[in-house]
């Protein structure tokens, strides 16, 4: 079983401020890193420091290269990314004193695909095996429906979130995971009664019952940042606490739960575990600064899972 994500590859230009600009001020930045990014790569790289076996599918600009050989050294099999002669995506994020980010996004060579060109590049995908995406690249819709012509699993993280994906064939979705926000767009979507669902994701047993309704076969997560997260599967809610950590860099955190989860999922581990592990990854890579920088190896996680478990900190 592999993991095919068609996903976008970014570069991802970081500012460290002491806070976020305002509208018509300037501001100078204390440094500025410029690093591999896009929901699709972290994701890649999450599954692949996880262990699981992930090809990624993507696009980048010919004078980025160095993007595809980095995801390379992360142990990420490449040849499904293709360079061409067109500017690469791009995030121009703000990383404030309190590790929060505010991100500027350009779509770039993301926004590139057809149809025949999804069709290429999930070629050699078989029945079982899993398609990630996410909401950063176009033609999402012939994604689903050539995976389920194909009898693959569909997981999707439908980040950014917007009009068009209430629009998509949810209902194929194995996998969904959202944040508070999005779970509360993706409700309201497609909710009928006059008044909208409240925007309190963690506790709002309305929202979770329409969700559940609306995708019944779908395993539905919300992700709830240091809150940690719940499950919605099969009729039943569950959930699981985040460590408590000190934040250095928020960006990416949200990309690592989505790869071990996913990973955990490939190794048959049960739901429930799958969520407790993946919060443990996010909360690890908030603690370094950096996205595809700040994603744990697997030992790593193990480890501070097994703290978790005893009631002691991790590495004590």
């Amino acid at each position: 079983m592999a993991v095919y994500n068609f996903g976008s590859i970014n570069i991802d230009y970081v500012y460290r401020v002491e806070r976020f600009v305002q509208p018509g001020e300037t501001l100078s930045s204390v440094s500025l890193d410029t690093v591999l990014g896009g929901k699709g790569a972290n994701q890649s790289v999450a599954l692949a420091r996880s262990g699981a076996p992930v090809a990624h599918l993507g696009r980048v600009s010919e004078g980025d290269a160095w993007a595809k050989q980095s995801m390379l050294d992360f142990g990420v099999d490449v040849d499904g990314i293709e360079l061409i002669d067109a500017p690469s995506g791009h995030a121009i994020i703000q990383v404030d004193a309190n590790g929060e980010n505010a991100i500027v996004l350009h779509g770039g060579a993301n926004q590139s695909f057809d149809q025949e060109a999804v069709q290429g590049l999930l070629f050699n995908a078989n029945a079982g095996d899993w398609l990630l995406i996410q909401n950063e690249c176009n033609a999402l819709q012939h994604a689903f429906d050539i995976a389920h012509q194909k009898q693959m699993k569909i997981a999707f993280n439908p980040a950014p979130m917007n009009r068009s994906v209430a629009e998509l064939p949810l209902h194929l979705c194995d996998l969904l995971i959202l944040n508070e926000v999005e779970a509360v767009q993706l409700a309201n979507a497609t909710y009928t009664d006059a008044s909208p669902l409240s925007e309190n994701a963690q506790n709002d047993v309305a929202l979770h019952a329409h969700l559940q309704t609306q995708y019944p076969d779908s395993a539905i997560v919300l992700t709830l940042g240091s809150k940690g997260a719940i499950l919605l599967h099969q009729g039943q809610t569950h959930r699981v606490g985040a460590p408590s950590v000190e934040v250095v860099d928020s960006t990416g955190a949200g990309d690592t739960f989505v790869g071990y989860y996913l990973s955990g999922l490939i190794d048959n581990l049960a739901h429930e575990t799958c969520l407790q592990r993946a919060c443990v990854a996010g909360a690890l890579a908030v603690t370094v600064a950096g996205a595809t920088p700040g994603i744990p190896v697997c030992s790593a996680v193990d480890e501070a899972v097994d703290a978790m478990l005893k009631g002691k900190p991790s590495g004590s």
